[in-house]
């Protein structure tokens, strides 16, 4: 029996749009000398706001704000007075959670349940996390000397999470940040910037420039920035390797992926599909760690594609700021483009097609949850990545074959195993290659866990204790 379900709207009352807003630095809202753009909603195509872009001049004097606050105030301060900050600003948010949520699916395009559920709380997690290390950071292992002005690039795909994993550690280390958020989500850092002010912090310890990618060329390249952090994709990644290569800069790259789910014969199927469509319809598969990469046991091969089609016939495609909306819109007209060109060639190179029924929107950006069968691993899909809720799903015969198949990709970000032997989890967890491998659940993500990758996914890692080590000078400074 299929039920269907009523309309259940979050209301757009709780947050107020600007028409227009200006960059955050010193700690006030100032018009930029550069030029402006506009945020749209990708489910609807409104325009939402006008952004101002900041110049090679608005990055300057946000550096210079954040090297201010640094020498004359924030490095100076106590670990536990910096703490009482950062614990403020996890409350703060927690209180504005609702905002929040409804204002990241708006600008981003996700279902509110997942902004609502997901990616808010564990944004005030991250600050509630590293308020409790700011005190502490002697026992970290890495130091407790504090870098100075950090650089902070943030991607579309998790706006308010991905600022969080990089200002809250970065801020308990003693550090002050120039952050951008991207062009196409805004928002959200726009509004932490509000929460800043609402926190009393000391004018210049965050700096929020919005821009594309000249501004963040700018941030990178800023001979005061003294880190530089970086989520986002590999060919950019590269760049900002090559563009601080011989400095003194320290640096952390979080990239790509093309993770491999591994599911074996005696894993527990029900499950074992949930995680499926987790890992890569999760966020409409705009995940760097996405289980884009099924392998499946040839010998449950099918009877795991039968259960699979039928949990995907039922995600409901549409209105992200519906509750009971599972797969939201793509966030740009241009990563639409990518992954429709990418699926067309799948089913040119002979890959078979399979996409959910539904009806997609007649305006903004959507595309069905899709899974592509008979694929080797010499097709693209199955090596580039995709970055949308697209599925290539691969066979293998023993563990050695499935070992060898998930590491055949220059990524090494994440990866999944499926199956009820713990032993065989902690020999397939030693060998691949990966810097997350979860074991009977996929995009599971928690404060006090590193997350990082290896080989064109990046390295550094963000969360737990080891995300400390970026943002300070090491035990022997």
């Amino acid at each position: 029996m299929t039920f269907e379900y009523a309309p259940a709207p979050e209301s757009r009352a709780i947050v107020d749009i600007k028409p227009s807003y200006g960059l955050f630095i010193n700690g006030e809202f100032v018009d930029g000398t550069g030029t402006s753009f506009k945020t749209v909603n990708p489910a609807t195509e409104e325009v939402l706001a006008e952004v101002a872009e900041a110049s090679d001049a608005d990055v300057d004097e946000a550096v210079k704000a954040a090297r201010r606050a640094y020498t004359r105030v924030w490095s100076r301060m106590s670990g536990a007075e910096r703490a009482k900050y950062l614990y403020r600003i996890a409350r703060i948010i927690q209180e504005r959670g609702r905002e929040l949520a409804v204002l990241e699916s708006i600008d981003n395009g996700k279902p509110i349940k997942e902004s609502r559920d997901v990616d808010v709380p564990i944004v005030a997690a991250h600050f509630f996390y590293y308020a409790g290390w700011a005190d502490k950071l002697q026992y970290s292992g890495y130091g407790s000397t504090p870098l100075g002005v950090a650089g902070q690039v943030i991607p579309w795909n998790f706006p308010l999470l991905m600022l969080a994993w990089k200002i809250a550690p970065a801020l308990a280390c003693g550090n002050t940040v120039v952050l951008k958020p991207a062009e196409t989500t805004p928002l959200t850092a726009l509004l932490f910037a509000e929460i800043c002010q609402q926190a009393d912090l000391p004018p210049g310890v965050v700096n929020i420039v919005t821009g594309a990618g000249d501004t963040g060329r700018a941030i990178v390249s800023h001979p005061d920035v003294d880190k530089v952090a970086f989520t986002g994709s590999t060919e950019v990644g590269k760049a900002i390797a090559r563009a601080v290569a011989g400095s003194d800069k320290k640096v952390t790259l979080e990239l790509g992926g093309k993770a491999a789910n591994i599911v074996f014969d005696d894993a527990p199927l029900d499950q074992a599909v949930e995680g499926i469509v987790n890992g890569i319809f999760f966020n409409q598969g705009h995940v760097c760690c996405a289980g884009s990469r099924l392998l499946v046991q040839e010998s449950v091969a099918d009877e795991v594609m039968s259960r699979l089609k039928r949990r995907m016939a039922t995600l409901r495609v549409g209105d992200p700021l519906d509750k009971n909306t599972d797969v939201g819109a793509i966030n740009s007209a241009e990563q639409l483009a990518k992954i429709r060109e990418l699926s067309e060639i799948g089913e040119s190179e002979g890959a078979e097609r399979w996409s959910a029924p539904c009806d997609l929107p007649a305006n903004g950006y959507w595309f069905a949850p899709t899974v592509f069968t008979g694929v080797s691993q010499a097709h693209r899909i199955a090596r580039e990545e995709i970055f949308g809720p697209v599925l290539s799903v691969l066979t293998f015969r023993t563990p050695s074959e499935a070992i060898e198949k998930a590491n055949n990709t220059p990524f090494g970000l994440s990866a999944g195993v499926w199956t009820d032997k713990g032993s065989r989890i902690l020999s397939m967890a030693n060998r691949l290659r990966a810097g997350v491998v979860w074991a009977n659940t996929f995009n599971k993500f928690d404060p006090t866990s590193p997350f990082g990758g290896y080989k064109e996914s990046g390295y550094g890692r963000e969360g737990g204790r080891h995300g400390l080590e970026g943002y300070l000078k090491g035990a022997d400074a």
